[in-house]
């Protein structure tokens, strides 16, 4: 009988938009649990991918980025980034180093500002990460370090790259060590907590993303309508792609079919690979002028529907 006491905590990584967050998610798991696009404010929703450290069950929490929120949803985003690292063992602030060093005052500076800020004076202690560091040099990284950690909320700092895997090791290592003694909440072997239709929509979404780049901009949502099990062991998906304006919809479809057809294309092959089966899915776009507003949308998201306007 193993002796050794195993451990189990939660991870809570926060950061401005598109800081890397995802990535550091996924690479600490070991496969894709969380969608990745160039587009800030990819993350709706938090995402709890699991890592295995030995003993030790570290469940991370990839939570959308924190911004100045001007929509519903981006009020309901940002709440529940929020409302992440409230529950975690851990809090790591993850921050894009190469965008900080080019443009401290950009809108990624001051977004990390607001951040650095809540968790001061909420007196949440966090880890900062510097991510990306594998594309600014040494010396410029030193000093953004001791500025940041000027604020004092800061227990350690760690310099990662989490697209290449560099210094998350030592960064998982931290982690371990600083969750409580329990047992595990998860299997050994599972990697994520979603259900498989809301994984299924999301990595829609991210090929919506990859396809439309700046043409549809964050007009979309995709909605997993049915799941139809086969008899032959494949799986019959039907989403639905919502747009608020015809001409958004046209965008989706593109001339013929044939955009919809490739997003879908592309979405299934993933799907397949995510899923070890066949995958027949099936997409459709409708109009939806408020979709954003749809209260049963943000219940499937699982976040909270913010009732001030």
């Amino acid at each position: 009988m193993n002796s050794t006491a195993t451990r189990c905590g939660f991870v809570a990584v926060l950061g401005a938009p598109n800081s890397g967050k995802s990535t550091l998610v996924n690479t600490a798991v070991g496969q894709k649990v969380s969608i990745v696009t160039q587009k800030v404010q990819t993350t709706r929703m938090p995402v709890r991918g699991i890592a295995m450290r030995g003993e030790t069950q570290l469940i991370f929490v990839d939570t959308p980025g924190i911004f100045a929120p001007k929509r519903r949803l981006d009020r309901a985003m940002v709440r529940a980034a929020w409302g992440g690292a409230a529950d975690a063992d851990v809090v790591l602030l993850t921050v894009d180093s190469q965008e900080l060093v080019s443009h401290r005052n950009g809108l990624a500076g001051k977004d990390t500002d607001t951040i650095i800020n809540g968790l001061r004076n909420t007196g949440r202690r966090a880890v900062l990460v510097l991510n990306k560091v594998d594309a600014v040099k040494r010396e410029a990284l030193l000093p953004l370090a001791e500025e940041l950690n000027a604020a004092g909320t800061f227990d350690r700092v760690f310099m990662i790259s989490a697209s290449k895997g560099d210094g998350v090791e030592d960064l998982m290592a931290y982690c371990a060590a600083n969750v409580p003694e329990g047992p595990w909440l998860y299997p050994a072997d599972q990697a994520a907590d979603i259900p498989s239709r809301l994984l299924a929509a999301e990595i829609t979404r991210e090929k919506i993303y990859l396809r439309l780049h700046d043409e549809l901009p964050y007009a979309s949502a995709v909605v997993t309508e049915s799941w139809k099990e086969q008899k032959d062991g494949s799986v019959r998906i039907d989403q639905t792609i919502f747009v608020e304006r015809e001409g958004q919809k046209g965008i989706v479809v593109g001339k013929g079919g044939k955009t919809i057809k490739a997003i879908g294309e592309a979405a299934r092959l993933e799907l397949e690979q995510m899923f070890g089966r066949r995958v027949h899915l099936f997409l459709h776009s409708k109009v939806h002028e408020r979709w954003g507003e749809s209260p049963s949308h943000y219940q499937e998201w699982g976040l909270e529907f913010p009732k001030d306007q």
